[in-house]
């Protein structure tokens, strides 16, 4: 990230290897804890790989989120993404949940 001096702005460059590597490494790392929070929680939860994936993205940012408001610095890691992936899953299930 670099400052545009003209207004002091950061610039954010969204091209090249960087830009599209951290996205590929946040979709392995969202399956990844998707997989291990349905493996966690209880019951059966009837989702494919995507809303899988879209479950731990949301669960690391839920859980980063969390540490955050507890006064936690720093990236949350494996159990707090986990943690808060699951917390996702059981408002999906709550909202989800049929009769």
């Amino acid at each position: 990230m670099t400052t545009n001096r003209r207004y002091s702005a950061p610039v954010i460059n969204t091209s090249g290897k960087g830009f599209i590597m951290g996205i590929i490494v946040t979709i392995i790392v969202g399956f990844v804890v998707g997989l291990l929070a349905r493996a966690i929680m209880p019951g059966n939860q009837s989702m494919g790989l995507i809303m899988t994936t879209i479950l731990g993205i949301v669960g690391a940012i839920v859980g980063q989120f969390g540490a955050n408001a507890l006064g936690m610095t720093g990236p949350v890691g494996w159990i707090g993404s986990i943690v808060g992936a699951i917390i996702v899953l059981l408002i999906y299930g709550m909202v989800t949940k049929k009769g």
